[in-house]
C-alpha cells in the first residue's frame, strides 16, 4: 500500500509540476488571444485609413472659423505646415493604473490609436497581477464601445459594454481630439467659446452625443478636459455618471517640432475628492498619413 500511495503521490507531483511549467511558459511567450484582437482589429484600421485624407498640410485657414484658443493653441504647439493625419497613436510605459478605489495600482504600458475619418479609439493595456498576465482592451469602432479585461491571457475578468459606454468612449475620443488636429475639421465635431481661455467642444456620432469643456493656459497650452458624459461602472455593473477629467502638463517640442504634453492624468472627479486613476508620461506621439 506504501509503494502504491508513493507512486500516486510521485504522479500527481509530476502532473502539478507540468501544469505549473506549461503555465509558465504561456505566461511568458509573447503571443495572447487579446493582443492578436488588438493587432488584427489595428492592421485592418490602418489599411482603411490611408485613404482618409488627402496628403495636404494645416494651414492658418483650415481653423480660421474655430475660437481663438484653440487657433492660438494650433499654432503655438507648431501644427501649422505639417501633413493632415488621418490617425493617431500614443505609447505611455510605467502608467500607474487603477482600476477603483480601494484596488490595486498597477504598473502598465498603454498604447492607443486613434482614427480620424469616423471616430474610432482602440487601446491596448499590458500588465501583469502577482506575475500572470492581465491585459484589457478599449475600443470604440461604427458607435459601439468596450472594456474588457483579461487576466491570463485566457480568463474575461470583465466585458463592460452599452448605450453608457459607447458614450463615454465617444467622450474620450472628444478628449484626445486635440492632439491629432485633423478631428477639429471633421463635420461630427463643433466647438463654442466659453470665454478667453475655455471652449466647449461637442461630438455627433451614431445617434450619440458627448460634450466637454477644453481650458488652455495663458500659452495656449491644453491643460485640461473636463466632462460629465463619462461614467464609471461599479463592481456590480452599475455605472454611475461622474464628472472626468484628463489632465495635461509639462509640454516638450518633440523631433517634428510639435509640442505635446509629456503628463497625462485620467481623474474621476468624486463629491468626497478626486481620484487620479491613470497618471502616466507620454513616451511617444505619432501619425499615419495617406499613402
Amino acid at each position: 500500500m506504501k509503494k502504491v500511495r508513493k507512486r500516486r503521490m510521485f504522479v500527481v507531483l509530476v502532473v502539478l509540476l507540468v501544469i505549473v511549467g506549461t503555465l509558465i511558459i504561456w505566461f511568458n511567450i509573447p503571443y495572447s488571444p487579446a493582443k492578436k484582437q488588438f493587432q488584427n482589429d489595428i492592421s485592418a484600421l490602418l489599411v482603411e485609413n490611408q485613404l482618409s485624407v488627402d496628403k495636404e498640410t494645416f494651414t492658418d485657414k483650415d481653423f480660421v472659423n474655430l475660437p481663438t484658443a484653440i487657433q492660438r493653441y494650433i499654432e503655438n504647439c507648431g501644427y501649422i505646415g505639417t501633413p493632415k493625419m488621418s490617425y493617431l497613436k500614443m505609447e505611455y510605459h510605467n502608467v500607474d493604473f487603477s482600476q477603483g478605489k480601494d484596488r490595486p495600482t498597477l504598473k502598465i504600458d498603454y498604447t492607443q490609436y486613434n482614427f480620424i475619418n469616423e471616430p474610432c479609439r482602440m487601446a491596448l493595456i499590458d500588465s501583469s497581477m502577482f506575475g500572470i498576465p492581465f491585459e484589457g482592451y478599449d475600443y470604440y469602432q461604427n458607435g459601439t464601445g468596450g472594456m474588457k479585461g483579461v487576466i491570463a491571457k485566457a480568463i474575461t475578468l470583465f466585458d463592460q459594454t452599452g448605450a453608457d459606454m459607447d458614450k463615454a468612449c465617444l467622450a474620450t475620443f472628444l478628449a484626445e481630439s486635440l492632439f491629432a488636429p485633423t478631428v477639429l475639421l471633421q463635420d461630427y465635431i463643433t466647438f463654442e467659446e466659453i470665454r478667453d481661455f475655455e471652449v466647449q467642444a461637442t461630438i455627433t456620432y451614431k445617434g450619440q452625443t458627448a460634450s466637454g469643456i477644453f481650458t488652455f493656459n495663458e500659452q495656449y497650452e491644453m491643460i485640461s478636459f473636463t466632462t460629465n458624459d463619462r461614467a464609471v461602472a461599479g463592481t456590480d455593473g452599475s455605472m454611475e455618471y461622474v464628472p472626468w477629467s484628463a489632465l495635461c502638463g509639462e509640454y516638450q517640442f518633440s523631433e517634428n517640432g510639435i509640442k505635446y504634453p509629456t503628463k497625462f492624468q485620467a481623474v474621476w472627479n468624486y463629491s468626497d475628492g478626486d481620484f487620479v486613476y491613470f497618471d502616466g508620461v507620454i513616451s511617444e506621439v505619432s501619425y499615419g498619413y495617406k499613402q
